[in-house]
């Protein structure tokens, strides 16, 4: 009896375990779950982040399409004076910014930072041409290119650390290591250029960065939070590879191999595996059997889609994009797909449009450039993003029929006039190339007279003509 008693004092619920930590309960010492720790943190050099970018077809879709589906679709000036709209137009395409914005976008993605170097060409040579003054606007001639260059170029930034100045926690300048001669130099006097560590003002510079420490000023590359599930997507394909290569095999049976020596078993392997892979034919004794075996491949398709949805949710894009869905077009309800498309315009608002702005009030302080030179100040101006997907003609007819419908119950009940109907429609600016739908079979300036049309033929009914 004393043996049961001592029993029930020591017995131990198998959920809450000793009070002294020992036992296997929930929470306590000897839980295999609490002796889990999420992995550590790993740091990428740059090196790191090459190696895998080249070696890794999956790495540069997810360094890559974001940055791609940001840039490729473009963006137009918006203004009054078309002039200046044509000519800064022109000029975007000049200095190819939808490449240099691409480059920069996928350098922040890939190394933790991007950059810019904006050259300027001013009136003042002296200020001009020394790296560290800032850009004069006042003095400006012109803008001749846009670089992008990698951040193994920068080696150091000088950051304001006065908590009571208005650009607290942001670089002045830069440290770049300037190589200083260009091809026809190095070819004729030696085969290394001269590096010179120069200090540039950040006005100079469109620098990026996306994940960034408040204690450190370099970025950090997107891969290090994600090369946990990268190398287990790697080792997939691996495995997969494996599997496929040896998917089905051949068993031979015989009496006889017991009594045969290693070299006969050798020779009779190599034999047989060439006869059988080469030939529909198997030429065997009576007493032997040949079976053909393949590998159960039973819930790899779960352990694969794991890792896809893993992946998918981890750089927060859809996996019909990442396994390389045509850019820009959708089919269906495809929510996951507007939801990312609507992430990638966040990003241009709050990352690329203040950039943009920055070098389109640059240019328009140019003094020498086929637009009059004026102060982004004194004008209405904007920079509008091109749309990122399209939808298919019968859609967008059905798109155009719902608006219209709409716009005519606020016109008759008086909740909008006409022409706040067509302010809202065609832009503050006036019709707009960049907000068509894509219609098949209509172009913009049809869809501007169709509009023109139906506005001016209400006004005339509605004045009793």
């Amino acid at each position: 009896m004393g043996i049961i008693e001592d029993a029930k004092a020591f017995r131990n619920d198998f959920m809450v375990g000793h009070s002294n930590g020992s036992g296997h309960g929930k929470g306590r010492g000897k839980d295999t779950l609490v002796r889990q720790n999420p992995g550590a943190a790993r740091i990428l050099t740059f090196q790191d982040c090459k190696d895998l970018y080249a070696s890794n077809s999956l790495v540069r879709n997810i360094i890559d399409i974001i940055p791609e589906d940001m840039t490729r679709a473009g963006w137009t000036l918006n203004c009054q004076d078309k002039k200046l709209k044509q000519g800064i137009e022109s000029k975007f395409r000049q200095l190819k910014l939808q490449k240099r914005f691409e480059k920069l976008y996928k350098d922040d993605r890939l190394f933790g930072d991007g950059y810019l170097s904006i050259g300027a060409i001013m009136s003042e040579k002296e200020v001009g041409e020394n790296l560290s003054k800032e850009i004069n606007p006042d003095k400006l001639m012109k803008i001749p290119y846009i670089n992008a260059f990698p951040p193994n170029q920068v080696s150091r930034f000088f950051e304001n650390q006065d908590m009571f100045s208005e650009s607290y926690g942001e670089v002045e300048l830069y440290e770049i290591n300037r190589r200083s001669k260009i091809a026809n130099e190095i070819l004729s006097s030696s085969n290394m250029a001269t590096v010179t560590n120069e200090k540039v003002h950040r006005s100079r510079i469109i620098h990026q960065q996306s994940i960034k420490f408040e204690d450190e000023s370099e970025g950090r590359s997107s891969l290090e939070s994600l090369y946990d599930i990268i190398t287990v997507m790697d080792t997939s394909l691996w495995s997969v590879g494996q599997i496929l290569y040896d998917y089905a095999f051949k068993v031979y049976k015989s009496p006889h191999v017991d009594e045969m020596t290693k070299a006969d078993k050798a020779e009779l392997g190599l034999t047989m595996d060439y006869m059988f892979r080469t030939e529909a034919l198997a030429i065997i004794g009576g007493e032997d059997s040949i079976t053909k075996e393949s590998t159960s491949t039973t819930g790899m398709k779960e352990l694969l889609d794991y890792g896809w949805d893993y992946l998918s949710g981890a750089v927060r894009m859809p996996k019909s994009v990442l396994k390389g869905q045509e850019a820009g077009t959708l089919t269906g309800a495809q929510y996951d797909v507007m939801n990312y498309y609507a992430r990638v315009t966040s990003i241009q608002e709050n990352e690329l449009r203040p950039q943009l702005e920055h070098l389109t009030r640059l240019l328009m302080m140019c003094d020498d450039e086929k637009w009059d030179k004026t102060d982004p100040d004194s004008i209405e101006w904007s920079i509008e993003f091109n749309p990122l997907w399209s939808v298919d003609s019968k859609t967008d007819a059905e798109i155009r029929k719902l608006q219209a419908e709409t716009d005519e119950k606020y016109i008759v009940n008086g909740v909008l006039d006409p022409e706040a109907v067509y302010e809202n429609r065609f832009g503050r600016f006036g019709a707009n190339e960049s907000k068509s739908l894509n219609s098949d079979g209509i172009d913009r300036d049809t869809l501007d007279k169709m509009a023109e049309i139906v506005a001016r033929n209400y006004d005339m009914e509605r004045v009793g003509k």
